[in-house]
């Protein structure tokens, strides 16, 4: 079994992992309605479908990359097989399944062209794992392979929707074909680096991180030194995103290693899954030293134990009581 990750806090006297899901688990999380996004329900998986071109309804207006588009009634009875149209080919990099996928989309359902979704209006745009069980299957299926810059539109029958259950809340009935137009706007995954600026790492007294973008783990160079007593949050990597706030959600690469003697105790670049979380589920250390940092940086993090695990660590962790903590955080997205 993979480690799990300890960035979620741990309250005073309990010493599980508590809240922090196994790494096989998404932890991805979105903008998105809770009704209507594409994330999966709880249903065993179909077989997979037969992949065709058409018939798919006309984008009538937002026919651009990026805009928001106007789709028509479906015409006649769609397709039993999952149809799928690349709209406008990008020349990015090709979505991978098990990729965590940024996108804009709208959702509507083939009868009705009622809207049930879409992430134009909340200027937010998707960021969900393309696996199973983290999304409906006609997303892994139809996206798989597509590369960023690019504009999908498909048509998802039930079975590879919401199933006979629909979604009620959505209202998508179970017998429901679903329409989606998709712009892909980027992927990450296991191999995925901060591609920031370099910052100049001037202080002695403080760790020094690699600057290598190339998805292998930064090095980590903790000096002979007295650890600090305050929180330190440097840019290593300094991006030109968004900048995360203090409840937002990032995707994430970090390796962690111990002040004393800089051994690691946790790093996602060893499990080879990026992690993401809530900033209010970490520990305090982490949620203020990411508050304000920009998307697309890499960030020194020295946490000292008040604002760590303090003297309750996690148990097995091999982090030990009052440790200072030292982390190279790649900030890939908000969510």
């Amino acid at each position: 079994m993979r480690r799990r990750s300890l960035l979620i806090a741990v309250p005073a006297g309990l010493v599980t992992l508590a809240a922090c899901g196994d790494d096989d688990d998404s932890g991805s999380s979105s903008n998105a309605s809770d009704s209507a996004s594409p994330e999966a329900s709880a249903t065993s998986a179909p077989p997979p479908p037969k992949i065709v071109d058409g018939p798919l309804p006309a984008i009538t207006a937002g026919t651009k990359f990026g805009e928001k588009p106007t789709v028509a009634k479906g015409s006649g009875e769609p397709s039993k097989d999952l149809a799928v149209k690349t709209v406008v080919a990008g020349g990015g990099r090709a979505v991978a399944e098990n990729d965590f996928l940024s996108a804009d989309y709208l959702g509507q359902v083939w009868q009705s062209a009622k809207v049930f979704d879409n992430s134009y209006d909340r200027k937010t745009p998707l960021i969900i794992q393309l696996a199973q069980g983290s999304i409906i299957d006609g997303w892994r299926y139809a996206l798989t392979g597509k590369k960023t810059g690019s504009r999908v539109e498909f048509s998802v029958p039930p079975a590879w929707g919401y199933g006979e259950q629909g979604n009620e809340q959505a209202g998508i009935k179970g017998d429901d074909t679903l329409v989606f137009v998709v712009d892909i706007k980027d992927t990450f995954n296991a191999r995925s680096s901060a591609e920031g600026s370099k910052v100049p790492q001037d202080d002695a007294a403080l760790p020094k991180v690699g600057t290598n973008t190339d998805g292998k783990a930064p090095s980590i160079d903790v000096p002979e030194a007295d650890a600090p007593k305050k929180l330190v949050a440097e840019y290593v990597l300094e991006g030109d995103g968004a900048e995360v706030g203090a409840q937002d959600s990032v995707l994430v690469q970090y390796e962690g290693v111990l002040w004393d003697g800089g051994k690691e105790f946790d790093s996602t670049y060893g499990r080879k899954q990026l992690t993401s979380f809530s900033l209010q589920q970490v520990v305090k250390g982490w949620a203020q030293g990411l508050t304000g940092k920009k998307v697309g940086s890499r960030v020194l993090i020295v946490i000292p134990p008040n604002l760590g695990y303090g003297d309750s660590p996690p148990e097995g962790s091999g982090i030990e009581k009052d440790s200072t903590l030292v982390f190279s955080v790649d900030i890939l997205a908000k969510m």
